[in-house]
């Protein structure tokens, strides 16, 4: 990828992007090397650039480093040019803004003056060191990289400090930087970053140079200006499905549509009839139609004949995964995931014993922009350009698909158009190279969006049994949560996950609610669907904190007790989460009075490092309709990098959530995927969008996470706000217009109302 520029315009994809040597090569380029990776230096030595590059090879051209987790390279090229080389990936999420600012900071330069580029694959220099592999997702990206970029910001600033103090032969104390120059405080002198390069690569790298306290802080905490904004705008950012290179053709492909299926056969005469059809290539499961463009290629491949052997789930229906989710509890051995006290004995001494199920569907991605890749596939290597949250991952996969070693492989990352964890993934890698192979052109192949939907690798479905003993005064004394599901990381990792190991993705959010809860038991029952299963925003809390927050509610009700009040109560040890909690219900006007057919629910939630609750108001109509009327979220994330980001990631997170309880649903029948488009996996419209407030707690805190944290309190929030305004407790989302129907002549009409609900235009 081109670097990402601040000023009116953003660089086109060349045929050829730059190489990693070619972005490396000239000017002052940093790495900051932990000491216990390959050579460590004597003690006491701080070497120079020139003995870090022949740490790892490359010291000649600068070619290669040992980076500093999380391996950002900063370069600042002889003309004063800064470029944040960035190991993370821009989905929309502000994280190119985000660590940019992290480096400004410290290295005492505008945003206005960094570049922007993606990071080429390579797990030793750019490996995320939470998640501790090249990859972005769970909400770690500004955790991982708070403390290291500031570090190299502020190393570097010491180096051309150091530099510039030696030129002039003065105390490097008397001299200070602002905005890529040094100045001379006694004399007035000052100096560009650009003519201090050379000087300062010769400077040794220091070692724990004290960071700028939050009360200096010119950009951090500040709502500045995101550096992605205007070429999103204008149209000139480039995205995977943008790229454009020499003697490209475009294709689109069909896969088996029954999992584990294979191709038996195909007739491509008409196909080959469609003008501007070039090829038509097979795989094992799949049949791709390459034309000039991409109608071509769509019309051409809806005139095969393809006949498809279904294989062992020809049958399959969502009939059978329901019953077989809620039959595994009891016939194999649950793993326990948290066990505090003797619920046996809790329950035996109960006023008052609460027992629900909840099921939670199969989910799709659905990002806005469809899978696609380009690829190019050589006699003497192969270039991706492709939109990936895993770069290593991906080279990797293609490799081995085309019997190429990785290093000939160059994945160039891409702006993408939304993640959301489908993106972790790397199977659409795999198909495009398993066609591009057997052509000698570069191809673009992008899939429709009935193929994306139907070929997705899914959120899990979940299936809970969870009970709660509570004393004579409401309050429970024993909570025990039986999670039944399938393993996103048996899936996700080579070699999967042994059988009687804990997958923590599926208890989180349930493994330790925030509530002070005397007596827990919390286990799983893994039952892998024969579906492929993979992360979804928000992850294991947005199953775990739906069933959570929705049976504290149960509980509240059950104590006669206000929901806010009941979990008030309960927060002894958790002032943060209080304080998001009454900042929420003051701000949504928590137990004032509403119309009939109106409620407000709550859900409250710790996780990825954040705390967050939120009020959904909804009405909902004799007809089932539901209406958003208003949206209130409390956050506390920490110290905030940009206070604007933070709002942005909890609506946008909001809307996503709120658009899977009122609509998402993956369903099967005859082994087949029976939604296609956002026709009928809906996404919430804007004129259905309620108007979403977003007061913020301001801490010292370590950042948390915020890109997932409003996925996961929607749904039990409108869930909650449903029951309050009807009565009806609904247990499974998407939420089932039928069950909220109070009009008697639609309730015994044989007229269908479908399975999820109609959602009225929203107040504004």
């Amino acid at each position: 990828m081109e670097p990402l520029r601040t000023g009116p315009s953003y660089a086109r994809v060349e045929s050829a992007p730059p190489s990693r040597r070619h972005v490396l090569t000239g000017g002052l380029v940093l790495a900051f090397a932990a000491l216990t990776r390959r050579k460590a230096h004597a003690a006491g030595e701080q070497p120079g650039l020139q003995a870090l590059q022949q740490e790892t090879g490359g010291g000649d051209t600068g070619d290669a480093f040992q980076g500093f987790a999380p391996g950002g390279f900063i370069r600042i090229g002889r003309d004063g040019t800064v470029t944040l080389i960035l190991p993370n990936v821009e989905m929309g999420q502000g994280i190119y803004t985000g660590e940019a600012t992290l480096l400004a900071e410290e290295l005492e330069v505008g945003l206005d003056q960094v570049r922007l580029q993606a990071a080429p694959p390579n797990e030793e220099l750019y490996r995320q060191p939470l998640l501790k592999s090249q990859s972005t997702g769970g909400s770690t990206s500004v955790r991982g990289a708070w403390v290291p970029l500031r570090q190299a910001g502020a190393a570097a600033r010491t180096m051309l400090v150091g530099a510039a103090a030696a030129r002039w032969d003065v105390p490097a104390g008397e001299c200070t930087a602002r905005r890529a120059t040094v100045t001379h405080g006694p004399t007035g002198r000052s100096i560009g970053y650009g003519d201090l390069v050379e000087d300062a690569g010769r400077q040794p790298v220091p070692h724990d140079v004290p960071l700028k306290t939050a009360q200096q802080w010119e950009i951090i905490g500040k709502p500045v200006k995101r550096l992605d904004s205007p070429g999103k705008t204008d149209g000139s950012a480039i995205f995977g499905i943008d790229v454009r290179v020499p003697g490209m053709k475009v294709a689109t492909v069909a896969a088996c549509p029954v999992f584990g299926g294979t191709l038996r056969g195909v007739d491509d005469k008409p196909a080959r009839a469609v003008p501007g059809v070039r090829d038509v290539i097979r795989t094992a499961d799949t049949v791709a139609v390459i034309a000039d463009h991409y109608w071509a290629a769509k019309k051409g491949l809806e005139a095969l004949r393809i006949d498809w052997n279904g294989g062992p789930h020809a049958n399959l229906s969502s009939r059978d995964l329901v019953e077989t989710l809620k039959g595994a509890y009891g016939k194999r051995a649950a793993v326990q995931a948290r066990r505090v006290g003797n619920p046996d004995e809790a329950f035996g001494r109960a006023a008052k014993r609460v027992e629900a199920a909840y099921e939670l569907p199969f989910l799709a991605h659905a990002t806005m922009e469809p899978i696609n890749t380009t690829i190019h596939v050589r006699p003497d290597g192969c270039d991706i350009w492709v939109g990936t949250q895993v770069p290593t991952v991906a080279q990797t996969v293609a490799a081995k698909e085309l019997g190429l070693p990785p290093e000939k492989v160059m994945v160039h990352n891409q702006l993408l158009g939304g993640g959301f964890g489908r993106r972790l993934e790397a199977d659409s890698i795999k198909q495009a190279a398993a066609i591009a192979k057997q052509v000698s052109y570069p191809i673009k192949i992008i899939w429709s969006r009935e193929e994306d939907i139907q070929h997705d690798l899914y959120r899990p479905a979940y299936y809970d049994r969870i009970s709660a003993a509570l004393d004579a005064d409401g309050k429970p004394i024993a909570w025990v949560d039986h999670v039944t599901g399938g393993s996103v990381m048996g899936h996700y990792f080579p070699g999967g996950l042994a059988e009687g190991k804990l997958d923590a993705d599926a208890v989180e959010g349930a493994q330790e609610p925030p509530y002070d809860l005397p007596v827990v038991h919390v286990d799983w029952t893994r039952e892998d669907p024969p579906i492929p299963i993979t992360w979804w925003r928000g992850v294991g809390p947005t199953h775990n904190v739906f069933v959570v927050e929705s049976f504290m509610d149960e509980l509240a009700h059950a104590a006669g007790r206000d929901p806010v009040e009941y979990r008030r109560a309960l927060l002894s040890g958790k002032p943060r989460a209080r304080a998001v909690l009454d900042l929420a219900a003051e701000k949504s006007g928590w137990g004032t009075p509403l119309p009939a057919g109106v409620g407000r629910g709550i859900s409250l939630h710790d996780s990825f490092g954040s705390y967050l609750a939120v009020v959904v108001e909804a009405e909902v109509s004799p007809l089932g309709e539901i209406r958003l009327r208003r949206v209130v979220a409390a956050v506390d994330c920490g110290e905030t990098i940009n206070p604007d980001t933070v709002a942005a990631q909890i609506e946008g997170g909001l809307v996503f959530g709120l658009s899977a309880a009122l609509y998402s649903d993956i369903t099967f029948e005859g082994g087949r995927v029976q939604q296609n488009n956002f026709n009928d996996y809906r996404m919430m419209r804007m004129n259905e969008t309620p108007p979403i407030e977003v007061h913020h707690i301001r801490n010292n805190e370590n950042p948390g996470g915020i890109g997932e944290c409003g996925t996961v309190s929607a749904a039990p929030a409108l869930a909650n706000a449903v029951f309050a305004a009807t009565g009806q407790r609904l247990r499974r989302y998407p939420l089932n217009r039928q069950e909220l129907v109070r009009d008697t002549a639609v309730r015994t009409s044989s007229a269908p109302v479908g399975r999820g609900p109609a959602l009225a235009s929203a107040a504004r």
